[in-house]
């Protein structure tokens, strides 16, 4: 299975559709999202997708009542635990607990957002994703990533 990983999205419309685009293209299942959705209407594109969406909140999330309700489950507080085939998943948006996690031996992969960078490395046996801003706003370059599971190779895509 390949799942789309996505972060700092920043109500960049667009580029949520360009993702969505990608994402269906690879045949992505689940999408996790973390963080920085901003605004409650960039649910007009993400409920196009038709599989399941794991998201926390960011730091600019900023009407956060009503990206409940529109996410509903969907998007819940950091540090957000779950499992995908067997693999354990710890999903933040700041990256605070990010080595003390990893080092925790308890996830399999840990993804994070907010810097805006793509951070892509194995830190024992558990591997650490940031795909970059999808935005593209700080930086100028919209990336995501895009993960198959059973090899646990991540792609990183641009939008």
């Amino acid at each position: 299975m390949k799942i789309g990983i996505i972060s700092d999205t920043h109500d960049h419309m667009d580029n949520i559709r360009k993702a969505l685009a990608v994402f269906k293209k690879h045949n992505v299942k689940k999408i996790i999202h973390a963080g920085d959705f901003v605004s409650p209407f960039t649910w007009r594109v993400f409920k196009e997708f038709e599989g399941e969406i794991y998201g926390v909140f960011g730091n600019n999330d900023g009407d956060r009542v009503l990206l409940k309700k529109m996410y509903g489950e969907r998007i819940q507080p950091q540090i957000r635990e779950f499992e995908i085939e067997n693999k354990k998943f710890a999903l933040m948006h700041e990256p605070q607990m990010l080595e003390a996690l990893a080092l925790s031996g308890k996830f399999d992969i840990i993804v994070y957002g907010h810097m805006h960078e793509i951070d892509i490395r194995k830190l024992n046996n558990t591997l650490i994703i940031n795909p970059g801003e999808a935005c593209g706003w700080l930086y100028g370059k919209a990336t995501a990533v895009i993960l198959d599971l059973e090899s646990l190779k991540p792609e990183v895509v641009s939008l």
